[in-house]
């Protein structure tokens, strides 16, 4: 039987090098925005002899992710794994000076869309799949206010189920990668040295190392 595996912000940095690493031994949902990217992310799955089915959809719609998870159970069953890697990353600014809008955009899509997203994958992991998230912690450090409290209230919720679902499954992971090349962490730090930063793949090898 194929395994499955969900991927939440599949469309580039650490969310499409999963993919591409699990792609051997795992059917992927890649779930995105952009869907040249997905497009993109398939082409490379495919010449390493994977298989994945593209959604371009946007998480903040709980419609289209209540659509999303029906089609996976109507097609497999149930779920093998999921990685949530989407994120909103605001603008850096004072807290005094947070935008309004972004505020929202954080909240949306970090915290709502998360809580969402677990109640919709909850009953397609089951007892024995595996729920990964992803650490940044942020939180408290000056111009992070908006992009900070939102990732720690989306890694406060992921804690709560990890706890809640110790004994019962699913399994919920949380890890903290090392800093990487990626397209956000470029808008927090554009001067940086991305030399030095290591690589998204191996990072993903990391990450499922640790699984």
């Amino acid at each position: 039987m194929t395994k499955t595996a969900l991927i939440t912000g599949a469309s580039r940095g650490l969310g499409a090098a999963l993919a591409e690493a699990l792609a051997p031994t795992h059917h992927i949902i890649a779930v995105g925005r952009t869907t040249g990217a997905l497009e993109e992310l398939d082409d490379r799955i495919k010449a390493c002899g994977g298989s994945a089915t593209l959604a371009p959809m946007d998480i903040t719609t709980p419609e289209a992710m209540a659509v999303m998870c029906r089609g996976i159970h109507d097609r497999w069953g149930s779920l093998d794994i999921w990685f949530h890697t989407a994120i909103h990353a605001a603008p850096l600014a004072p807290t005094d000076h947070i935008d309004t809008r972004d505020m929202a955009k954080s909240v949306a899509c970090n915290i709502t869309a998360t809580a969402t997203l677990i109640t919709y994958v909850a009953p397609l992991l089951g007892q024995s799949g595996d729920a990964v998230f992803f650490d940044d912690p942020r939180a408290g450090t000056k111009f992070f206010g908006s992009y900070g409290a939102t990732k720690a209230a989306q890694i406060a919720l992921a804690r709560s189920w990890q706890t809640e679902a110790a004994t019962i499954g699913p399994r919920v992971h949380i890890v903290t990668p090392e800093p990487m090349p990626t397209a956000t962490r470029a808008r927090f730090f554009p001067g940086e040295d991305r030399d030095k930063l290591s690589d998204i793949h191996a990072q993903a090898a990391a990450v499922l190392a640790q699984l």
